[in-house]
């Protein structure tokens, strides 16, 4: 499957193409994992799926009928994310929807085949799991959760609340994004010079 035809599937702007319908004697039915970090109680994941799949069936794609998703949830767990990882991409789905930057780098390192669409990653191209946000490259495309002029704005955001202040640190959970920062780093230090 083509980058341009599963990242229409999460922005829900087209339909897969009628010629593999037509091959397959009527609509196939498609299979997206979706791999969750948080615990499936989250009331702001459960309202992304929700207004996700809503979406989806608005377009014809429907659970249970042209569509099934395989759902895992992390809870945080890093094992649990390598055994969610492990076990979606032997189902071999279609596309796989990936929540936060630990997940997708698992996958990464799994799958170069398997079509995966993020949501929730703060630096994809520092993380290295994209080429640039305009063109991706291999499989993984999707959307960042931040822009990384952020870091020049929380800086800016310093100054203001303390005038004086001269010094200031950087903290960064590198489990959370490998790409050591780099992201909002750059910024960051180019609003500390002026």
């Amino acid at each position: 499957m083509r980058r341009r035809e599963f990242i229409s599937l999460i922005g829900g702007a087209a339909a897969w193409p009628l010629a593999v319908r037509a091959q397959q004697g009527g609509p196939p039915v498609r299979r997206v994992g979706m791999l969750m970090t948080v615990m499936e109680s989250d009331p702001a994941t459960q309202n992304f799926i929700t207004l996700f799949q809503r979406r989806l069936a608005e377009l014809g794609w429907v659970e249970d009928g042209n569509v099934r998703f395989n759902r895992r949830w992390a809870a945080g767990n890093p094992e649990r994310i390598r055994a969610n990882v492990t076990e979606i991409v032997g189902l071999r789905p279609d596309v796989i929807v990936a929540q936060n930057t630990p997940m997708v780098a698992a996958l990464h390192k799994e799958t170069d085949s398997i079509p995966i669409v993020f949501v929730q990653v703060s630096d994809p191209v520092g993380d290295g799991f994209v080429e640039t946000l305009a063109r991706p490259g291999g499989n993984v495309t999707g959307f960042t959760n931040t822009m990384s002029t952020l870091g020049g704005k929380w800086l800016e955001l310093l100054r203001e609340a303390a005038p004086g202040i001269s010094h200031v640190g950087f903290l960064l959970n590198r489990a959370a994004s490998p790409g050591r920062g780099a992201y909002f780093l750059g910024p960051f230090e180019g609003a500390a010079k002026v």
